[in-house]
């Protein structure tokens, strides 16, 4: 059944593209694993580049570009507009909060990943900077969207005191496997930061992280334990070089950039 319009990156015709497993081009047959949907904002101070690196040229049919004025219009639009396997190019963590809305509202339960050197659990009264884009994982816990036993924050190592209590007193994992135990669908949430510095270009780096091949052999592990229903990347810089891995992540998680080369007859 086609009921969706996107931008094919190949042919760059817009298209009806078909929903289902894969996403196919109906202009040249090109099918996909996912697709695109860009949320260029950054809710926070200084974050005109992260914003910018949302207009990366990944190779997936672009189905939805979301640049609202509020966050809460943001969230409603994402959550409204979302194709059936979206994959999330921001801007800021906060460009996760309307997929995952969207998302558990279609498949009920579904765990959430999070690889971030951040730990993104702030709120307006604990938030040392008051930029939003340090809240959005709180955000979806307090508001009952995820369940903090669905939830685990991987990799992070840069963390303000009042987010390592609130992991202890809530119970957010810290490995993987445990927040996947039991749930059938998992969204996946990667600001770029949690790599090693020099990795990617990212907007905050921080020193002591894992390499590429170690994020990538997760992403693989997730996807092997639960259905990757989203998955999203963020706090990059615009740096076209970084596109590549990014796919290569995207891949790991069974989302390909092209599932088949198969054209039309």
């Amino acid at each position: 059944m086609s009921r969706l319009r996107a931008k094919c990156p190949d042919c760059l015709t817009f298209t009806a593209v078909a929903i289902g497993p894969d996403y196919q081009c109906h202009s040249c047959g090109r099918e996909f694993g996912a697709g695109l949907v860009r949320v260029p904002r950054a809710w926070g101070n200084g974050g005109e580049a992260m914003a910018k690196a949302a207009s990366l040229p990944l190779g997936y049919p672009e189905a939805l570009v979301v640049e609202e004025d509020t966050l809460d219009e943001q969230n409603l639009s994402l959550a409204a507009g979302l194709p059936d396997r979206p994959l999330v190019l921001g801007g800021c963590c906060c460009s996760h909060i309307g997929a995952v809305e969207g998302l558990a509202a279609r498949h009920g339960r579904i765990a959430v990943v999070w690889l971030d050197a951040h730990g993104d659990l702030n709120t307006p009264d604990t938030s040392p900077s008051g930029n939003e884009w340090g809240m959005p994982l709180r955000m979806l816990i307090d508001g009952g969207v995820v369940d903090a036993q669905d939830v685990a924050l991987v990799g992070a190592r840069n963390l303000d005191p009042p987010e390592a209590e609130y992991i202890a007193q809530v119970g957010v994992h810290r490995e993987l496997e445990a927040a996947l135990a039991g749930v059938g669908h998992v969204y996946v949430a990667l600001d770029v930061d949690v790599l090693e510095p020099g990795e990617l270009a990212v907007f905050m780096p921080e020193p002591n992280g894992p390499g590429g091949a170690e994020i990538e052999a997760a992403l693989v592990r997730i996807a092997a334990q639960a259905h990757v229903v989203g998955a999203g990347f963020t706090g990059l810089l615009p740096d076209p070089a970084s596109v590549p891995t990014l796919e290569r992540f995207a891949s790991a998680l069974g989302l390909q950039p092209d599932s088949s080369t198969a054209g039309l007859s």
